[in-house]
């Protein structure tokens, strides 16, 4: 996988100058490594598609998991990434392919289950009873198991419960690399228990039976953010436009524009702003 993205990323960058700041038609276009998820609810295209109206710059993205995301970077092929693990995100940075990690926006992942619900955490107030239960219960659980963002929370809430799961309860999707929303339908056909991000829920809801039965545990938010790759190690990348889409996206209008994403279709949002400006507008 890793190497059909990067042949992906070559033809996307072919033609393009490897100067930070030329300003010909052709190379006022930034590639964006990005985590599957918020490219699957919308919101990266609705930034994007909005940053480009208002500057003529161009953002293209290719989406894998965090960890796959913050390889493909490390190529030195993307100007910016937009990810959600935080340990993953620190060693980025620390390793000098990143400058720095800027909030964006966050939502929270829930624990979904078959309505029938045969391990019985229905309503539990954290996620580590629950992944307790279902352990004790050996009621089947799906994991991604390809190091996104998604599978690093499920094993970080593992280790925060005290648990190491294994035996054929839990078992690792084979196509989870392609997804939360291959995940979760597939999860939705073993009738199983898995962690999902809430706007990926949403947007699929209405084609799955499965129900969300743990939420609202402080341990299950999800911050998403942005890290510029380092120009300093990689001289093509083209810094300048990078922070033009990141001052766009963590402003008053872009972090507007995330607050209010998804309400009219969803009833509820599916991220809230997270920027220094965006935590304003959360009520």
């Amino acid at each position: 996988m890793a190497a059909a993205l990067l042949l992906l990323t070559g033809s996307l960058f072919a033609g393009c100058s490897s100067s930070n700041n030329t300003t010909t038609a052709g190379s006022k276009q930034i590639l964006l490594a990005s985590t599957i998820g918020p490219i699957d609810a919308g919101i990266v295209s609705a930034l994007e598609d909005k940053f480009e109206q208002k500057t003529g710059i161009k953002v293209r993205h290719v989406g894998a998991g965090t960890g796959e995301a913050l390889k493909m970077a490390q190529s030195g092929n993307f100007d910016l990434v937009l990810v959600h693990a935080k340990a993953l995100e620190e060693k980025f940075v620390a390793d000098g392919y990143g400058t720095e990690r800027i909030d964006l926006m966050y939502n929270d992942f829930v624990i979904i289950g078959p309505e029938a619900d045969p391990a019985k955490i229905k309503g539990m107030k954290t996620s580590s009873e629950a992944l307790k239960k279902i352990m004790d219960t050996k009621a089947l659980f799906i994991s991604r198991g390809d190091n996104s963002g998604t599978n690093v929370k499920e094993k970080e809430l593992w280790q925060a419960a005290g648990l190491k799961p294994q035996g054929e309860w839990y078992r690792i999707y084979e196509k989870g690399a392609e997804g939360n929303v291959k995940t979760l339908k597939y999860t939705d056909e073993q009738k199983g228990y898995t962690i999902i991000d809430r706007a990926t829920y949403l947007t699929v809801k209405d084609q799955i039976a499965l129900k969300v039965l743990v939420e609202k545990d402080v341990d299950l938010l999800n911050f998403i953010t942005l890290i510029p790759v380092n120009q300093a190690k990689f001289p093509q990348v083209k810094s300048d436009l990078a922070k033009q889409f990141i001052d766009f996206c963590t402003s008053t209008e872009g972090q507007t524009l995330i607050r209010d994403f998804g309400k009219d279709k969803y009833g509820e949002p599916l991220f809230f702003p997270n920027s220094t400006t965006g935590k304003s507008l959360v009520k």
